[in-house]
C-alpha cells in the first residue's frame, strides 16, 4: 500500500495565492493612510469660513488654503513612482506619513493664514506620495485570484473620501474647533507610519537612480503641473488671461510642459516615464479616471453650491444632507467586486455611467425647494455608479501592466484623475459664473418699474415690510426683489451645469 510522506524539515507548500497575513495588514495601514491624504482635500471645503475667521483672513486668501495643498499634490503624484523606484515603497510611504502627520499637526497650531498656506502645501505635497504607492501595492503583491476584494477597496477610499470630506468637516468644526479638521489626523498618521516601517517588505530600493535623478525633469514638471492646477483653480473667477497673475501662470505652464515633456522622453530616468501609456489598456483606463475626476469632483462641488446658495444651509446641514453618496458607495463597493469576477468590464463601465448620467439628468428638475429627499435619488445613482465605474476602470487600467511599470503608472492614473477635477471644476466655475451673469441679465429685464407684474409684487412686500417697526420698508422690498432675482439667476446657472 502507498503511503505519502514528507521530508524531513520539509513544509507544505503554500497555495499559489497565498499571501503574507503581515503584508495583508501593511496594505490596509496604507489604504487608511491614502484615505486620510485624499481625504484632506475637501475636509476643509465647509469649514472655509471658521478658518477665515481664525485667522483674520481676507476672502482673496482663505481659497489657498484648498489650492495650497492640490497644487503641491498634484506634483507629488507623478513624481512619487520614481521616488519609491530609488528608496523603496516602505521608505516612500513611512516618510510621506510621517510628513503628513507632522504637516497636520503644524496645520492646527497656525497663526495666520501665510503660515497656514505653507503647512498646507507640505502637507499636500508629502501626503501625495501615499496615494500613488497603494494602487501600485495592490495590483504587485495580490494576485489575479483576489483582485476582486482588492480593487474595491481602493475604489472606494478614492471615491468616498473627497464625497465626505464636507460631511466630516463640517460635523468636526462644528463639534469643536477648525483646528481638529488637521489635529484629527496626528494619532492615525502615527500609527500608520509605525506600521509602514515594521511591516511593508514589497520591494527594495536602487540608490543608484539618485545619480541620475533628473533635476530639470523635474523643474519642468513642477512649472507646468503647477502653474496648470493655478490657472484651472483662479481663472474662473477671474476672467482667464485677462488677470496678470493667471496670464503669467499659463506662459510659465506652457514652457514648463515643453520642457518637462523633452526630458521625459530624452533623459536617461526620466521623473516620469511615460512607457505606460503605449499599453492600450492604460491609456484608455487613464482617460476614463480623467473623466471619473470631472463627475467625482464636479458633482461633490456642485451640491454645497446648491444647498448654500440657494437653500442657506450651513456646513453641518450640508454635510447631513450629502452623506447618502458615500452610504451609496460603501453598500456598492462589494457588489462591484462580485459583478468585477462575472461581468465585463466593458458592460460594468457602461452600466455605471448610465446611472451616473441618470443623476445628473435628474438634477436638470430642480427647483429652488428641492431638500433632502428630492436630492436623494440623485445621489444614490452618483455613489453606485462611482462604484461601478471605478472598480474595471482601476483593472484595466494597471491590471494588464509588467510589474516593472506599476509604479511610474499608478502615479500617471492617479494623475489623471486628479486633472479631470481640476478641468471639471474649472469648466463648472465658469460656467457658473458666465451664465450666472447672463441669467441675472435677462431676469431683471422683467423686473423693471414698467413691468405690471414687478410693481405689483413690490408694493405687496413693501405692505408686508410695513407691519415691521423701524424697516424701510420700500428699500427692504427693493433689497428682497433682488436677492430673489439672484436666487433664480443662481438656480439656472446650476441647471446649465447639469445639462453640460
Amino acid at each position: 500500500m502507498a503511503t505519502a510522506t514528507l521530508t524531513a524539515g520539509s513544509a507544505p507548500a503554500k497555495p499559489v495565492d497565498h499571501i503574507e497575513p503581515r503584508r495583508i495588514i501593511a496594505f490596509l495601514a496604507m489604504v487608511f493612510g491614502m484615505f486620510m491624504a485624499i481625504l484632506d482635500i475637501q475636509i476643509v471645503s465647509a469649514s472655509l469660513a471658521e478658518i477665515q475667521a481664525g485667522l483674520s483672513a481676507s476672502s482673496d486668501e482663505i481659497p489657498w488654503v484648498q489650492t495650497a495643498y492640490l497644487i503641491a499634490e498634484v506634483i507629488m503624484i507623478p513624481l512619487s513612482g520614481f521616488l519609491s523606484r530609488m528608496l523603496s515603497t516602505r521608505v516612500l510611504f513611512t516618510v510621506s506619513a510621517a510628513g503628513f502627520t507632522a504637516a497636520s499637526a503644524l496645520a492646527a497650531t497656525a497663526t495666520n493664514i501665510d503660515q497656514m498656506i505653507v503647512y498646507r502645501a507640505i502637507q499636500g505635497f508629502i501626503g501625495g506620495g501615499m496615494i500613488p504607492s497603494v494602487f501600485a501595492a495592490a495590483f504587485t503583491i495580490f494576485p489575479p485570484s483576489r483582485r476582486a476584494m482588492v480593487s474595491p477597496m481602493i475604489g472606494l477610499v478614492a471615491t468616498l473620501a473627497p464625497t465626505i470630506g464636507p460631511t466630516v468637516g463640517g460635523y468636526i468644526s462644528h463639534a469643536t474647533s477648525w483646528h481638529w479638521l488637521f489635529l484629527v489626523n496626528v494619532v492615525p498618521g502615527i500609527l500608520v507610519t509605525a506600521a509602514a516601517w515594521s511591516l511593508i517588505d514589497f520591494d527594495k530600493p536602487n540608490l543608484s537612480l539618485f545619480r541620475k535623478f533628473d533635476w530639470w525633469g523635474l523643474a519642468g514638471m513642477a512649472a507646468f503641473l503647477g502653474s496648470l492646477e493655478y490657472v484651472l483653480e483662479e481663472g474662473p473667477n477671474n476672467d482667464w488671461l485677462q488677470d496678470q497673475a493667471v496670464f503669467v501662470c499659463a506662459i510659465l505652464m506652457t514652457a514648463g510642459a515643453v520642457l518637462f515633456f523633452w526630458r521625459a522622453f530624452t533623459a536617461e530616468e526620466p521623473i516620469v516615464d511615460l512607457k505606460a501609456s503605449s499599453n492600450v489598456n492604460f491609456a484608455f483606463g487613464s482617460l476614463f479616471s480623467f473623466v471619473i475626476g470631472i463627475g467625482l469632483y464636479g458633482l461633490t462641488y456642485l451640491y454645497p453650491v446648491y444647498l448654500g446658495r440657494i437653500r442657506g444651509y450651513d456646513s453641518l446641514m450640508i454635510g447631513e444632507a450629502l452623506f447618502v453618496s458615500g452610504l451609496a458607495m460603501f453598500a456598492t463597493a462589494p457588489i462591484s467586486g462580485i459583478l468585477s469576477r462575472k461581468m465585463d468590464p466593458r458592460l460594468m463601465m457602461m452600466i455605471g455611467f448610465f446611472g451616473f448620467a441618470a443623476g445628473t439628468w435628474r438634477m436638470t428638475y430642480l427647483t429652488a425647494d428641492w431638500d433632502f429627499w428630492e436630492l436623494l435619488v440623485p445621489q444614490i445613482l452618483r455613489g453606485a455608479s462611482m462604484m461601478l465605474c471605478m472598480v474595471p476602470i482601476n483593472n484595466i487600467a494597471l491590471g494588464t501592466l509588467p510589474p516593472d511599470r506599476l509604479k511610474n503608472a499608478s502615479g500617471l492614473f492617479n494623475l489623471t484623475r486628479n486633472l479631470g477635477g481640476a478641468v471639471g471644476l474649472a469648466v463648472i466655475n465658469t460656467v457658473l459664473i458666465d451664465r450666472n451673469a447672463f441669467h441675472y441679465a435677462r431676469l431683471a429685464e422683467h423686473v423693471q418699474w414698467g413691468s405690471a407684474e414687478a410693481q405689483t409684487k413690490l408694493q405687496n412686500m413693501t405692505l408686508d415690510f410695513q407691519q415691521n417697526a423701524g424697516l424701510d420698508a420700500s428699500k427692504a422690498a427693493i433689497s428682497k426683489l433682488s436677492a430673489m432675482v439672484q436666487q433664480q439667476a443662481s438656480l439656472l446657472s446650476l441647471w446649465t451645469c447639469s445639462i453640460s
